[in-house]
């Protein structure tokens, strides 16, 4: 089995590195594998709601290669994904919300990429506006039909400068124990594929409330 983090802070190893780090550990004691795509460093423009990749239906973004596509591919291979930002104005990220729509949308259109994979979300903030920014992140997990582990808290961790989030007592315990849960999770759906089936995807539904 296999775990996928986007990782949507610009630096590579501050606090939310550190808050996925701490997930993966959890993750590896039970034979799980690993890996932190970095997105917050790229040049990643948002949806321009083309829905290319919904008529096309070839897995693809049709805006230039920034990565996205890249990662879309890469989902396959996975069993769980992280979803992992800091605190930006009490929201996620500018460069990873970009990703998230176009990424989301993308896999969504094509068959439900993500649909039944368990799927978590991590937050670093310096003080406040963590939860409004897991809220947003959650919002893209449960859209997409994904099966989501929780912790014994919001999974929020706080630091100023990199490193300080080692020092959240708190916020590492919030963090072992959502990778302790999303550990269990993964093998229940893992062991449990072959013995109930899963309920088939419904076409979706879209309403108009402008009459």
């Amino acid at each position: 089995m296999k775990v996928i983090a986007f990782n949507g802070s610009p630096n590579k190893s501050g606090n939310t590195y550190y808050a996925i780090r701490t997930v993966f550990d959890e993750l590896e004691k039970h034979g799980i594998e690993t890996e932190i795509v970095h997105l917050g460093n790229k040049a990643i423009r948002g949806c321009i709601g083309c829905n290319q990749c919904a008529k096309n239906k070839n897995e693809k973004c049709v805006l230039p290669e920034d990565g996205v596509n890249e990662c879309i591919q890469k989902i396959k291979e996975a069993d769980g994904i992280i979803l992992a930002s800091p605190t930006y104005y009490s929201g996620i990220s500018g460069t990873m919300k970009s990703f998230l729509d176009r990424f989301f949308y993308a896999t969504d259109s094509n068959g439900g990429m993500l649909r039944h994979k368990v799927g978590a979300s991590v937050v670093a903030v310096r003080r406040a506006g963590g939860i409004p920014v897991f809220n947003q992140l959650n919002n893209y997990i449960n859209y997409a039909e994904m099966l989501m582990p929780s912790s014994n808290y919001w999974n929020v961790i706080s630091g100023t400068v990199p490193g300080d989030a080692l020092k959240d007592e708190e916020g590492m315990q919030i963090m072992r124990v959502l990778g302790k849960n999303m550990a269990w999770l993964m093998k229940l759906v893992e062991n449990g594929k072959d013995n109930i089936p899963e309920p088939e995807r419904e076409e979706k539904i879209y309403t108009n409330f402008i009459r």
